[in-house]
């Protein structure tokens, strides 16, 4: 039986990627979009390549009117915005894939911190499920709130979770990240301009960005004591893709195939992620794809590894999707590949 799917956001650059990949989903009904705007414009008029193949209007946001069609809701709204929505969807029976920051960070006082706003719903909050499915699969099965991941922890977590985790490398570890612009959103800034953004690679909140502690938490949790990450994001000229370079400090002497035996353990039954060896990635190669590619090498000093995504698909959408069809009972790859 089809999952009935319900999106609201759909305007923005998760909200296409989504519909591309519940379009030719082989378990997923499209049944509802919701805007926040006020002409309820048809969303292939807001993207033309949806002409023919997604023609539906855009409504307005009625919690009652979405849970008589659908069973899922993704919420592809700004952060600070999404937690207005969730318990009224949830209180109508619907279960929630929220895409953005606001159910992510369990601690109240750092969401205020970073966001620069007030939690309103900390029930849910309690009871909202990180979803990154290759940590916590059973629980997203279970959950009735998914928090999406943000693209860049994906690609990190991903990435130090197991040699952190099998004792191989210090919990204290350097993130080295490229972004592109796609990343910022679809709303306009003078660094996402293209006379400033293009030919040009910009660091951007060094040491403060908000992607940080989200990293910190869920791999502190995971492996049952305190982590911590010197983070440097980068945006460069490019529409779309994650390169995320890690410097991790060895707890003993090390060889490459123990570290490719720590990864293979980790990951063996998960279908989005290719161990690469000593093959380092380029963003193309994951360009669409809902991949986490893992490559490394084993330096005197230092285990690098290298981990590529793309941010709208394994870092956004796709991961959305993986999320929802193990929620409904789906392949996991249904939609993916």
């Amino acid at each position: 039986m089809a999952t009935k799917v319900a999106i609201i956001g759909a305007t923005g650059y998760n909200g296409l990627e989504l519909l591309r990949i519940l379009l030719r989903h082989p378990d997923a009904e499209i049944v509802y979009l919701g805007t926040r705007a006020t002409d309820e414009p048809a969303i292939s008029a807001v993207h033309p390549s949806l002409l023919k193949l997604c023609d539906m209007p855009a409504e307005p946001i009625d919690p009652e009117t979405i849970a008589k069609r659908a069973d899922v809701c993704f919420l592809c709204v700004p952060h600070t915005a999404a937690m207005a929505h969730v318990p009224g969807l949830l209180e109508k029976g619907l279960r929630v894939i929220d895409h953005s920051a606001d159910y992510r960070l369990k601690d109240r006082a750092v969401y205020r911190e970073l966001y620069k706003a007030e939690h309103t719903d900390p029930e849910n909050l309690a009871r909202a499920v990180y979803g990154l499915p290759e940590m916590y699969a059973g629980e997203i099965a279970e959950a009735d709130l998914v928090a999406n991941p943000g693209c860049y922890p994906t690609a990190v977590i991903l990435a130090a979770w197991p040699l952190i985790a099998a004792g191989l490398a210090e919990p204290d570890f350097i993130a080295d990240a490229k972004s592109g612009v796609t990343g910022a959103g679809k709303k306009l800034t003078e660094t996402t301009h293209f006379p400033e953004a293009n030919e040009s690679v910009l660091p951007y909140k060094v040491g403060a960005h908000q992607h940080a502690p989200e990293m910190i938490q869920v791999l502190s949790e995971a492996v049952g004591g305190e982590v911590t990450v010197e983070f440097v994001p980068h945006l460069v000229p490019m529409d779309r893709g994650i390169q995320a370079t890690l410097y991790m400090k060895p707890t003993t002497a090390l060889k490459a195939d123990v570290v490719a035996e720590a990864f293979r353990k980790q990951y063996t039954e998960d279908p989005f992620i290719r161990l690469r060896g000593a093959a380092f990635a380029r963003t193309k190669d994951v360009s669409y794809t809902n991949f986490c590619d893992l490559a490394w090498t084993v330096t005197e000093r230092h285990v690098i590894v290298s981990s590529c995504i793309d941010n709208l698909v394994k870092g956004a959408a796709g991961q959305a999707v993986e999320n929802m069809n193990i929620m409904f009972g789906h392949e996991r790859s249904a939609g993916l590949l």
